[in-house]
């Protein structure tokens, strides 16, 4: 997934989160940012990652997303990985 495709989901999934003052409530205390600092992290790639994580934590709150959002789930990882890097994985014996 390219740069830009990935940080327009992010920002999706960012108004998705503003749009309801619960999951909005859970992000903002998951993350310790005030919503007056939301519009500045906001311009981070890092933070945009953190928001996907964040949408991507819960099967309920992903599920939900990405049907608004018109993706599969899978993208939303494709996504946080093009922001943030892939996740790094041990190997097991």
């Amino acid at each position: 997934m390219r740069r830009e495709a990935a940080e327009s989901l992010a920002i999706q999934a960012l108004n998705f989160l503003a749009g309801d003052p619960d999951r909005l409530g859970r992000f903002l205390t998951a993350t310790g940012i005030g919503p007056q600092q939301i519009r500045a992290a906001a311009a981070s790639p890092g933070f945009l990652a953190g928001v996907l994580d964040h949408v991507a934590s819960e099967d309920a709150l992903v599920t939900a997303f990405a049907a608004e959002a018109g993706v599969e789930p899978a993208q939303i990882e494709r996504a946080r990985a093009a922001l943030a890097g892939s996740r790094w994985e041990r190997e097991m014996p």
